[in-house]
């Protein structure tokens, strides 16, 4: 979970301005922390309010996601989430946003099996990008995750991610010179796994990530949901992130690893 947001903070500066290079300060003045954080909190949020029983996980995502949207509305939403987050009763809206794969790295520290993993990243994606691809990028992401917890070998992982969701016939280097913002899961979550699976170390892989340019903040954020998981998060780089996170959202974070990653 981490992962995810300190790969949010540091692609916050390029996601505009995109930087084709690994060669870049990794925190500014100019980071912040964006909806991918802001949503990833929220289903965090979500899954420990649920205590164990998550039948009715999908509407404390809903609940969650509404109120810490409507507290941080100058988060970068996109126009017709945004308008969900202040809905009485939001619906899913056909979405393939990579918005739904951005936040749901949670699961898969709550998750106690592969199944498990995927019905939870189901139930809090389903509420808004009930998309095919919506679908599909969150449980990639989801799943990538937990197999990457479990310490399961680079050369495994690819080949789940390759037989399950996306053929992975690229190098970041090779795409790099032509790759454009797209902000699909189908166009930017291959490109964070592959980012991932080319790293030494976390760090590298949150380089990489931001280094493809494109949608900068939500690829790193992928990809550090990833990297978090194989690798663990460098302490100075945790205290660095954190110092850009509102009281609300330490406590969150704080009380979920307490639960969830003793």
């Amino acid at each position: 979970m981490l992962g995810a947001i300190i790969g949010d903070i540091v692609g916050s500066r390029f996601e505009r301005h995109n930087h084709q290079s690994k060669d870049f300060e990794l925190f500014t003045d100019q980071c912040r922390f964006t909806d991918d954080t802001a949503m990833t909190v929220a289903i965090a949020k979500a899954l420990l309010e649920c205590n164990g029983d998550y039948t009715d996980l999908s509407n404390h995502a809903i609940q969650c996601m509404q109120e810490i949207g409507q507290k941080y509305p100058d988060a970068g939403y996109g126009r017709i989430f945004y308008q969900w987050l202040h809905k009485k009763a939001p619906e899913p809206y056909w979405s393939y946003g990579n918005g739904s794969a951005m936040r749901v790295s949670p699961v898969a520290y709550v998750a106690k099996s592969a199944k498990e993993c995927i019905e939870l990243a189901d139930a809090v994606t389903r509420i808004s990008h009930d998309h095919p691809e919506g679908m599909k990028g969150a449980e990639a992401i989801a799943s990538m995750t937990l197999g990457a917890r479990s310490s399961l070998p680079k050369s495994l992982l690819r080949d789940v991610a390759q037989k399950r969701y996306y053929i992975l016939d690229f190098t970041i280097d090779k795409i790099r010179p032509k790759y454009r913002f797209d902000a699909s899961c189908q166009g930017s979550v291959p490109q964070a796994i592959e980012a991932f699976l080319e790293s030494e170390d976390f760090e590298d892989a949150i380089r990489i990530a931001v280094s493809l340019g494109g949608d900068s903040d939500t690829i790193a954020a992928m990809t550090g949901s990833l990297a978090g998981a194989y690798y663990g998060v460098p302490n100075e780089l945790r205290k660095r992130a954190l110092t850009y996170l509102p009281r609300d959202f330490l406590d969150i974070l704080e009380e979920f690893e307490a639960t969830y990653q003793k």
